[in-house]
């Protein structure tokens, strides 16, 4: 193993936001759609737009920091950069909780999918098989990861065209054409405010991920101009289509009432596409998840390897580069081991706790993005205030909004995870007296230079 910290720069800007949508699964707004419909009263339209307008703050606090420090990290190297290195563990830390549990999610989820088709074959064979896959994907390179991300990205998309155009094809059918100009998607049939704003709340879900990105800024062509910009297409681009996707099934089943919410994008497939429709919808889902897989994976190792270079995690076994491949197999490794949790796990258990970690971040980099601006003004470089002060503490707010609706039990395990943090912190910098350690931008050869 070499212990270059030189990532090799490769991806473009059509490259990051393909892997930032397969990170979003533009697919899972069926997954998901009778979980907000329900909690909506049928309004799922108005939630996910909703979550877009409050993703978009966040979106442009993600890209000024991206451009101001264009090295892995994400979230974990723009606060520490900013504010201060030991809260910067401590949002790393909490970051963790997204990046490291979400790929276990992801396998969990697929692991689900395949199992219900096919019964006799145990859970555990599905998850391995998807482990092992993304796991030789992400350690060959970045380069063969994007390669199959853009196959199976391209197949998502059209399932999600094919759905789109047989609910508009139904919907003609039943009312024709005027019955596509309708408020409900967004009014709902019983839908209340406090109903929208839950909805918004579980929607901005969807939207986890967009981030990722940033965590590949050391192997992109012209960071900073590529990154800001390919954040806000994945969020404007992902936003769009789960506003459209869930206008359009909506209509085709107006409310929030089903036989079953957790199922019941495969139920109106079904209603729209007959039951070859429906094999196909429930095989898209699977190999969204794959893709979604690849993606989380390799945003989860480039922070374990940014940290682990930064000498925060074990540097020996975090911090290292493969020779041959130029990509962290350490921490890639470390990611799969943890997905091998999912084995023993169920899905609703697995995903209870790794939102907390996600809104940590997106306040901290907000917050980020405010004092950056403080500290360039007081050093005579004028920055606009729209951009660098408003939009990020609207998205402070927004944000705090949207984690004050997680359940307990979610804060519950969040601050625990966060306290195991800050007592490795506590050692780390013999009682907070010193900062963490830190690698220079400057030791970055060529990061900051393009």
């Amino acid at each position: 193993m070499s212990t270059t910290t030189a990532l090799t720069r490769t991806l473009t800007l059509p490259s990051l936001v393909i892997f930032g949508l397969a990170y979003l699964t533009p697919l899972i707004v069926l997954g998901i759609f009778g979980v907000i419909a329900s909690q909506t009263g049928g309004a799922s339209a108005s939630a996910y737009l909703i979550a877009l307008l409050a993703m978009l703050f966040t979106a442009n606090s993600y890209g000024r920091m991206a451009a101001a420090y264009p090295v892995a990290g994400s979230a974990y190297t723009y606060v520490r950069k900013t504010i201060d290195g030991r809260l910067g563990f401590l949002v790393g830390w909490a970051t963790m909780l997204d990046y490291l549990f979400l790929p276990m999610v992801i396998w969990l989820i697929g692991g689900s999918y395949l199992q219900a088709q096919f019964p006799a074959v145990p859970m555990p064979v599905w998850i391995l098989g998807f482990i092992v896959a993304t796991t030789i994907l992400n350690i060959v390179g970045i380069k063969v990861a994007d390669r199959v991300n853009l196959v199976l990205m391209s197949f998502q998309i059209l399932v999600i065209v094919f759905f789109v155009a047989l609910s508009v094809a139904s919907v003609v059918g039943e009312q024709g054409a005027n019955g596509l100009a309708s408020a409900t998607p967004f009014t709902g049939i019983d839908a209340t405010a406090a109903g929208i704003a839950g909805g918004a709340a579980i929607a901005a879900y969807s939207f986890l991920g967009f981030d990722a990105v940033t965590t590949l800024t050391e192997e992109t062509v012209e960071p900073r101009r590529t990154v800001p910009k390919a954040i806000m297409l994945i969020a404007l681009i992902g936003g769009g289509i789960f506003v459209v996707v869930a206008y359009t099934v909506q209509l085709v089943h107006p409310g929030g009432v089903f036989e079953n919410s957790e199922a019941a994008g495969f139920e109106v497939a079904q209603q729209v596409g007959g039951n070859l429709f429906g094999a196909v919808f429930l095989a898209a889902l699977v190999i969204a998840q794959f893709t979604s897989g690849i993606a989380a994976q390799a945003a989860g190792s480039r922070l374990l390897y940014a940290m682990g270079r930064d000498g925060v995690l074990p540097r020996g076994f975090f911090g290292k580069l493969n020779a041959r491949w130029s990509t962290p197999v350490f921490s890639i490794l470390a990611i799969a081991a943890v997905g091998l949790i999912a084995i023993f796990m169920d899905v609703a258990t697995s995903t209870s706790f790794i939102n907390f970690g996600a809104f940590i971040a997106f306040i901290m980099v907000n917050a980020s993005v405010i004092v950056y601006w403080a500290r360039e003004r007081q050093a005579g470089r004028q920055l606009n205030p729209l951009l660098y002060v408003l939009c990020p503490a609207i998205g402070v707010l927004v944000i705090g909004f949207l984690l004050l609706q997680l359940d307990m039990h979610a804060v519950a395990i969040g601050s625990i995870w966060l306290v195991i943090g800050g007592i490795i912190l506590g050692f780390t910098t013999r009682g907070f007296r010193r900062q963490p350690p830190q690698m220079a931008l400057d030791d970055l050869e060529g990061a900051v230079q393009q």
